[in-house]
């Protein structure tokens, strides 16, 4: 056995060698520190506009590109800045009057509203995650550590509601839970114990989608994988199995469930190991950028444009080009009835794997038995319901805290689930059992001085995409009053349940905007409204799907970025990117990273002595 293992080892150390043979020849992206001093917040709007919302038209098209990136959220953002700062020559292109994806912000009435980027974890001063941050903006996107208790859990409907609080740092997370479960600390330690050897094991995961598919599978096929760890067999095996058999407690499973709502899957659904990288990335605490979620695509913009690329909007792309050879060499962007033809050796999609695959390839590659495998082997995640609300009061007369808060009906979070997303059309309205609640306006210290006197409010929940499909062909902001009366069904719903929590935000509503999965269709192109992509439930996390979602794809030249091929939101979008740049620049970029890592820490021991 150990003969095996030992030949298996070389083998992979030969293939990784053999896959970044190239790395002379590719500049390194982090061979220099690039961080400068943060310049003065930009609130002028014309002058964001300028970067965020600079309109495509074939004169803005950069001669002689590298790169083509469709989409340009986190992780098409990320991939561009990083060639950019290879040397290379990166035009993105968003489809959206706006850059950033779920990171884009929009002011209304006098608030600004985030999309999707609530909170982030690992941002501690000189973590990987930081470090990386820290190189695409140079520095000049700053994050605001929140409260020490930055999610609070509630339970059960008035007046027995129940209230946890997870807190930040890992020993501070640990005591908290058990001193709000005395009787529960060997649970709670076994629990931990698996966070924690799966967070070890993350490195693993990265490296499976790395080496060539062909070793990659027959490691998985074989089972030779587990011989190491048991971090993939977790991957299949359900958040429920998992904690059901730690313990009985109903809450105590709520409260290490709740987080199911940052990936959009049931815990009986749910990937453990999905769910440990979630909560592993917490533990330490959680950031929100001062100035806004917006300010992720504004600092990142003009390092891609540092190298000759550019960032256009309104740049709806029709297809991607694939030649004689059968390799993508460009893309067709629609604009108005004008079709505009954009030529780059390389095409990076951050679209997500359905819209790549099922909508801009080519019917004949589309048909491609390997795409079909990866298409058969997933399906589309849980759809998004927003409803954002404008306050009228300061975070200090409302007082609101840096901090979010997670609403359950009840302690069975599958059979709330389950209830509610088979619900019928006439039901639905009624149930809303969970809420996510967060109040950005208490997260930015630089709020204030853009919007005195005003909060602002979100709420997130899941719906189906059934119960909004037969609007789907109608124009937006003009579907009709049963569309609207339905959105504002279950805005009041939430917003009820809220303010029932939080008595002093009664009369103190300005604003309501309420968006639907086809809100999320529309302007972040999510095929059925889904916040996070791909479902990442069970089936999304088996050893043999992890080794096939991967950044190089069936057809030559032709790249995916973001969170189908690793894992979503914030962190998992810049791992795809992180993976997606290292098989572009033929260049393992971890390596990169850390190295600087470390001498950035090594600087800064030299100066404190």
């Amino acid at each position: 056995m150990w003969l095996t293992v030992g030949l298996l080892l070389v083998l992979v150390l030969y293939f990784i060698v053999r896959t970044f043979r190239c790395s002379s020849r590719s500049p390194n992206p982090f061979a220099v520190d690039t961080r400068r001093a943060p310049e003065p917040l930009v609130t002028d709007q014309e002058e964001r506009r300028k970067v965020l919302r600079k309109g495509f038209s074939a004169d803005k098209v950069p001669g002689q590109l590298d790169a083509i990136v469709i989409g340009s959220g986190i992780g098409g953002l990320t991939a561009a800045a990083i060639l950019a700062k290879s040397g290379k020559r990166v035009l993105v292109l968003e489809q959206h009057s706006q850059a950033g994806g779920c990171s884009h912000t929009f002011i209304k009435k006098g608030f600004e509203f985030d999309i999707g980027i609530h909170y982030v974890g690992e941002l501690h001063e000189r973590s990987f995650l930081r470090t990386l941050a820290d190189q695409i903006t140079e520095g000049q996107l700053e994050w605001v550590k929140m409260d020490d208790a930055f999610d609070h859990v509630i339970l059960g409907e008035h007046p027995t509601l129940r209230k946890y609080q997870l807190c930040s740092r890992e020993k501070n997370y640990q005591h908290f839970l058990k001193s709000q479960f005395p009787d529960e600390a060997e649970a709670i330690d076994k629990y931990l114990k698996l966070i924690k050897m799966i967070s070890k094991r993350l490195p693993l995961m990265v490296l499976i989608k790395m080496i060539p598919l062909q070793l990659a599978r027959f490691i998985m096929r074989t089972g030779i994988v587990h011989w190491f760890t048991s971090f993939f067999k977790l991957g299949s095996t359900s958040v429920s199995d998992v904690v059901n058999s730690l313990t009985k407690n109903n809450d105590l499973r709520a409260v290490i469930c709740y987080i199911c709502g940052d990936y959009g899957v049931m815990p009986r659904d749910a990937s453990f190991l999905m769910h440990a990288l979630v909560v592993q990335h917490f533990q330490k605490g959680a950031w929100y950028p001062k100035g806004g979620a917006s300010e992720i695509a504004f600092h990142i913009i003009p390092v891609i444009q540092k190298s000759g690329g550019d960032v256009l909007m309104r740049a709806l792309v029709q297809r991607i080009l694939v030649n004689e050879d059968g390799e993508a060499c460009g893309v067709t962007v629609k604009k108005g009835e004008d079709e505009t033809n954009v030529f780059a050796p390389i095409v990076i999609s951050d679209a997500g794997i359905f819209n790549t695959y099922e909508k801009l390839l080519p019917s004949e590659m589309q048909r491609k038995p390997a795409i079909q495998a990866q298409l058969s082997s997933v399906r589309h995640g849980v759809g998004g319901f927003s409803v954002f609300v404008g306050l009228n009061g300061s975070k200090e007369e409302l007082g609101l805290k840096a901090a979010n808060y997670w609403f359950f009906k009840e302690n069975n979070i599958d059979d709330l689930f389950l209830k509610y997303l088979s619900a019928e059309n006439k039901d639905f309205t009624e149930e809303c059992p969970f809420a996510f609640v967060s109040f950005p306006s208490a997260k930015d210290p630089s709020w204030n001085d853009r919007f005195a006197g005003k909060s602002s409010m979100i709420i997130v929940t899941f719906a189906c995409y059934e119960w909004f499909e037969k609007w789907k062909d109608e124009r937006v902001k003009k579907r009709g009053e049963d569309y609207e009366h339905l959105k504002m069904g279950i805005a009041k719903k939430l917003i009820d349940r809220t303010t029932e929590y939080f008595p002093q935000l009664k009369g103190r509503i300005e604003y309501i905007r309420v968006g639907s999965p086809l809100t999320n269709q529309f302007y972040i192109a999510a095929p059925r409204g889904e916040m996070y992509g791909v479902n990442h439930d069970v089936s999304r996390f088996t050893p043999e799907t992890i080794a096939s979602f991967r950044a190089k794809t069936p057809i030559k030249n032709l790249f995916l970025t973001g969170q189908d091929i690793f894992s979503c939101g914030f962190l998992g979008a810049i791992h795809g990117a992180l993976i997606c740049a290292s098989g572009v620049l033929r260049r393992s970029l971890y390596r990169d990273l850390m190295k600087l890592q470390k001498d950035i820490k090594k600087d800064k021991t030299k100066k404190e002595v």
